[in-house]
């Protein structure tokens, strides 16, 4: 599947690993290695029905994407951690 970044500090932090907007992330390896899994998922599959993505069980960031003709255009990484009642 193609993907198409919108957020091009989206692109850095899951293709290079760092990002200074993303800075909290990179120090987390079991989060990057789970962001980097997922991608590579992403990649492969041919639809966007086939990808209930969540980067790490146990952890409320998640991929927020949209597919349209030819790929599949990442526009969010969803890292705030407020949403689904968590209490931090």
């Amino acid at each position: 599947m193609k993907i198409v970044f919108e957020d091009r500090d989206l692109e850095e932090l899951i293709t290079t690993g760092r990002n200074s907007k993303y800075k909290k992330y990179t120090r987390n390896a079991k989060f990057m290695k789970a962001l980097a899994t997922a991608y590579n998922y992403m990649r492969l599959v041919d639809a966007a029905s086939d990808l209930p993505i969540r980067v790490v069980n146990g952890m409320v960031e998640r991929i927020l994407f949209r597919e349209f003709d030819g790929g599949i255009s990442i526009t969010v990484l969803s890292l705030d951690d407020t949403h689904y009642g968590n209490k931090k």
